[in-house]
């Protein structure tokens, strides 16, 4: 009895922790769609989605321009798009560091462009 009681205490502060959560995060998109701030880092609304009439240019590396640890070895790649590039990092983690000096790394990004090449 006493096993089954501290569970369902458990139980309930999971559940309280969800719903704190998800009301935290429907706070921020509004926010977010409010007053024109991305959720990445301080990233304006542009910055963070591009436009109908902008094309995202494919990011090529296979490795992260932040950590250089070979995409895919964390599992599925952090991915977001700044100012038309799309960025693959190794994890969610690596996301702090580029937004100290996006355009270093953008410019490591594009520089393995095998377009451009």
């Amino acid at each position: 009895m006493k096993n089954t009681k501290s569970l369902l205490a458990l139980m309930a502060v999971a559940l309280t922790a969800l719903t704190l959560s998800a009301a935290a995060n429907r706070a921020q998109a509004a926010e977010c769609s409010t007053t024109g701030m991305g959720c990445c880092g301080g990233m304006t609304a542009t910055e963070a989605t591009p436009t109908a009439d902008s094309k995202v240019v494919a990011d090529a590396l296979t490795t992260c321009p932040v950590s250089g640890e070979k995409l895919g070895e964390m599992g599925a790649p952090y991915t977001f798009t700044y100012q038309n590039q799309e960025v693959k990092l190794c994890c969610s983690g690596c996301k702090k560091k580029f937004d100290k000096d996006p355009e270093k790394y953008v410019k490591i990004i594009r520089a393995a462009d095998p377009v451009k090449k």
